[in-house]
């Protein structure tokens, strides 16, 4: 307790839902969290990065039941239909965020499948065993990306995990539906459907993850009459024409 002393209240409080996470010491819980910033799942992230071990404090026998409850008959993973059983049993749709969100944690590598090593860790990470408490952690899932750090990290993700296997860039149709997906409800960026327009009537292809970051800043930064877009900045030329393409159908001045 001598490592607390010189903590504040809202500290202790996150070393305490720290340890009944992953199980941690204090040591541990206060190393892992002062090097997130304080953050509880910044600090998990460390922890589990780190090679820590803790306390477990999920049930590893009930987490190898509920792999085997969605796991392929032929294969030693879960594909597309027990995702689908899965979705069936939380009582989401498969387009819900909340789904990438659980696949984020996994640190899945394919859209639609999970190997076991994936639901282990993704599921001790989470510090859920069973549909009961997974479905009990959708609220806090969702939450997470109000968290603008979270949610970029999700959105980062979401390219490499869309992808199609063997594949460098994001086909365009799955690039739109994922933008829809990660800019809706309280996220929601005014120009997503312009930009999504936009890519389907001038760059009919496959999308780079370069241009998959860059929007992510361009939404961030530029202000929506697009006053602070520098031209002749570090943008790439698709942001250029796309502010072009605004301005024209809009009627926008143009800055000189």
């Amino acid at each position: 307790m001598l490592l607390q002393n010189r903590l504040n209240r809202q500290q202790k409080d996150k070393i305490t839902q720290f340890r009944s996470i992953v199980g941690a010491s204090d040591k541990q819980a206060i190393d892992c969290l002062k090097q997130a910033g304080w953050s509880v799942e910044g600090g998990i992230e460390v922890f589990y990065s780190m090679g820590m071990r803790g306390t477990a404090v999920v049930d590893s026998r009930s987490i190898e039941q509920f792999y085997k409850k969605y796991k392929d008959p032929h294969q030693d993973m879960i594909l597309a239909e027990g995702i689908g059983k899965l979705c069936e049993d939380l009582e989401v749709e498969p387009s819900d965020i909340v789904l990438l969100v659980i696949s984020y944690h996994m640190n899945a590598n394919i859209m639609c499948e999970y190997t076991k090593d994936e639901w282990t860790t993704g599921l001790t990470r989470m510090a859920v065993d069973s549909i009961d408490k997974l479905k009990a952690k959708l609220s806090e899932l969702r939450t997470e990306l109000r968290d603008p750090k979270r949610f970029q990290d999700v959105y980062n993700f979401a390219f490499s995990w869309a992808r199609e296997k063997g594949q460098k860039c994001l086909q365009l149709e799955t690039a739109l539906g994922m933008w829809q997906l990660l800019y809706a409800d309280d996220r929601r960026w005014q120009y997503i459907d312009d930009w999504c327009n936009f890519l389907q009537k001038h760059h009919n292809r496959a999308i780079s993850k370069d241009t998959w970051v860059q929007l992510f800043e361009f939404a961030r930064q530029i202000k929506p009459d697009f006053s602070n877009y520098d031209e002749n900045g570090a943008w790439p030329y698709l942001m250029d024409e796309f502010v072009d393409y605004m301005r024209k159908k809009d009627g926008m001045a143009i800055d000189s």
